[in-house]
């Protein structure tokens, strides 16, 4: 006898307080997000597994009103602590589902359910990583030799060496785009096929861009440099930036009910609602630019128009 399959389920158990809204994720959209709500007097929750992709970047300094920059983990711990002063709470938990009941939703973490009146996602996205150690891709980020970001940071890899490890035209716009900081750019395949057409080629050479065969692989830092083999021998550079796509965070809005593009990008109109009621959406999770400051646009946004969707539910009132 399976004595596993014999044994009955976990009940899950569903808390009867009402929150005013969920938020899923504790990046620079959700915490924003959660200032402004609970700022509206709204009886708000965030649920984060802590791993924002903000968190990864040494120093921003596109960042407005950090003139000398901010690490992104000191960001996202200040804007908490703004969060928290308001009243806001968060756990670090992993959200399982959302699931749409009566005029409001139940949000799974394991065995219990949270109830609430609207639910706010913003779990970004997780990018592509060529295949290393944990503790060496933390230690090259750190260092700034690995770097996610061109928008963010490719001003401080300026006449500096760089590769790109990337393929077909997600890779050739991503080494286009590091040209206008430094000659000295090279695009590296992660596996043997470099996927160009030639219209990539064409604007490739047309840039200078040098092409190196992979596949890559034993990634190290040497020196004050980040290297790794590829078919053409063994390379070093100041900064490397894996342009290999990412992985849109969506799946618990799609399994909802919510609309997607074939990307994972969740559809949003004009004030962050998706296609079902109730729930929203901002952030790199929503197509557009994957930048800070545009999450943190957004997430105001959707803030208003959930407290305003609220009061016109049952008026907020002192």
């Amino acid at each position: 006898m399976n004595v596993m399959a014999s044994l009955s389920p976990e009940p899950v158990t569903t808390q009867e307080a009402v929150d005013d809204c969920v938020i899923i994720g504790a990046g620079p959209a959700g915490l924003t997000a959660a200032i402004y709500l609970a700022r509206f007097r709204l009886n708000i929750r965030l649920f984060d597994s802590g791993d924002s992709r903000a968190a990864w970047i040494p120093r921003t300094n596109n960042h407005a009103g950090y003139p000398d920059g901010i690490p992104g983990r000191d960001l996202l711990r200040l804007m908490l602590t703004q969060a928290e002063r308001f009243g806001a709470v968060r756990e670090e938990a992993m959200v399982t589902a959302i699931e749409p009941v009566g005029d409001g939703f139940i949000v799974r973490i394991g065995d219990r359910g949270v109830r609430a009146r609207s639910v706010l996602l913003a779990t970004g996205v997780v990018n592509n990583r060529p295949e290393m150690d944990v503790d060496l891709h933390s230690r090259a980020l750190a260092a700034g030799l690995l770097r996610y970001c061109p928008i963010c940071d490719g001003y401080e890899v300026t006449d500096r060496r760089v590769g790109v490890i990337g393929q077909g035209q997600h890779g050739m716009k991503e080494a286009l785009f590091l040209r206008a900081y430094t000659r000295d750019v090279t695009l590296v395949s992660p596996v043997e096929d470099m996927e160009l057409d030639a219209a990539c080629e064409a604007a490739l050479d047309d840039a200078g861009v040098v092409r190196v065969q992979g596949p890559c692989g034993g990634f190290a830092i040497e020196g004050e440099r980040f290297a790794f083999d590829t078919a053409e021998g063994r390379m070093s550079f100041d900064s490397v930036y894996p342009a290999m796509g990412s992985v849109i965070r969506s799946s618990l809005a799609v399994a909802a009910g919510a609309r997607a593009t074939a990307e994972g990008c969740l559809e949003v109109d004009d004030h962050q609602r998706t296609s079902l009621p109730g729930l929203f959406a901002a952030g790199d999770v929503v197509k557009g630019l994957d930048q800070i400051s545009h999450a943190m646009g957004e997430a105001g946004v959707a803030a208003t128009t959930i407290r305003n969707m609220l009061s016109d539910q049952r008026p907020i009132r002192r």
